[in-house]
């Protein structure tokens, strides 16, 4: 009688929201070999490299605001290869963002990319708020991600088979030749939904994280988390300034201490009170590693944080996980290999909407008939 209640639930859930699934796991597919699919599509982000000096971050600085006036630049990010210098221009009110591509030896500007357009951008809107605006948006989603954690723990009650022999058929596909197409679309359904729960769990998991704050809190808190999830610049104290061009000095402190980066980021202040802040990553790939440092823009002085957004030495298994958690969303913690993964267990977590619409179409149309 449970499992009928169950049963259900489960039906009706699919089918209120199995569309939704459907989109935002089929967008999850495509984004995630964004790096490697950009990377080879677009020439702009590589340059040949020269045995000569980049150009320092004042120097970018006055190229790109030619470029762009009266927008406000964000940051500069050097790579240590062969990669463009990229300048990210963004504002939240009005709402705007670009990345210029920069050649570090000459200046030109080799490309200048806004980032609320083009195929990413759209797909990643459709993973995020399904093309909804944000504040709406998010707040489905986070209902869909929901429903569908209701969705999985359901069906895995329902796929439980009660022996040892129901089990070898539901772990593996045996189909008969006699086998017509709702018996295999129904093995598909449940055999596809045993092998992708723990990675729908990690993908509910994780994408909660980002959309429900109170869970990312208990979820860090769980792990023995005891700082603050919520990103803030400290605020600078006005003194005497050491140079006119603290951003030139900070890139020479990073490229003369020997750090170990494959790029690294200069965030200017955007207010007079503001710090700035240098992202250091020793990958191309994951940014859990990354450092996070803020200085005094005028005494160029350290400035300490009571959040996990600083130092990765001084974080603990909490703070790594959360820092990890967009790694682990889109496979990139394990490298390309996890990135096949998690497109091709999105792909079949997909799958399950359209084979679970079949099933109930299959016994609608007999009961109907």
């Amino acid at each position: 009688m449970i499992k009928k209640y169950i049963r259900t639930l489960h039906l009706w859930l699919g089918l209120i929201i199995g569309l939704l699934v459907f989109i935002i796991s089929v967008t999850g597919c495509f984004y995630a070999f964004q790096k490697e699919i950009q990377d080879f599509t677009d020439e702009y982000r590589f340059v040949i490299k020269e045995n000569k000096p980049v150009l320092l971050p004042s120097e970018i600085r006055r190229i790109v605001r030619k470029e762009l006036p009266g927008k406000n630049l964000h940051s500069i990010k050097y790579y240590k290869d062969n990669h463009s210098i990229e300048a990210t221009f963004y504002h939240q009110v009005p709402l705007y963002y670009y990345i210029m591509y920069i050649n570090p030896y000459s200046g030109k500007v080799l490309h200048t990319q806004n980032m609320e357009e083009g195929f990413f951008p759209f797909i990643l809107k459709g993973h995020m708020y399904l093309w909804l605006p944000q504040d709406m948006g998010r707040i489905l989603v986070l209902i869909v991600t929901l429903l569908f954690f209701t969705i999985v723990l359901s069906g895995f009650i329902l796929w439980l088979p009660k022996n040892w022999y129901i089990l070898k058929k539901r772990i593996w596909f045996n189909w008969k030749s006699s086998a017509n197409w709702k018996r295999k679309n129904w093995d598909l359904h449940s055999i596809i939904g045993f092998y992708t729960i723990s990675f729908a769990l990690l993908f509910i998991i994780t994408g909660l994280v980002w959309v429900m704050p109170n869970f990312a809190n208990w979820y860090h808190q769980a792990f023995g988390g005891e700082k603050s999830l919520v990103y803030e610049e400290p605020l600078s104290r006005h003194v005497a300034p050491v140079t006119n061009e603290p951003l030139d000095a900070l890139y020479h402190k990073y490229y003369s201490s020997g750090v170990n980066f494959a790029h690294i980021e200069l965030h200017l202040p955007e207010t007079e009170n503001s710090s700035i802040s240098v992202v250091i990553n020793p990958s191309y790939d994951t940014y859990w590693r990354s450092d996070y440092v803020y200085y005094n823009p005028f005494s160029l002085k350290e400035l300490r944080v009571n959040h996990i957004w600083g130092h990765y030495q001084e974080a603990n298994t909490a703070d790594k996980l959360l820092r990890l958690n967009y790694d682990i969303h889109v496979g990139s913690v394990l490298g390309l290999t996890g990135k096949i993964i998690a497109f091709l267990m999105s792909l079949m977590i997909a799958s399950l909407p359209v084979t679970g619409f079949l099933i109930w179409y299959g016994r609608w149309r007999k009961n109907n008939h």
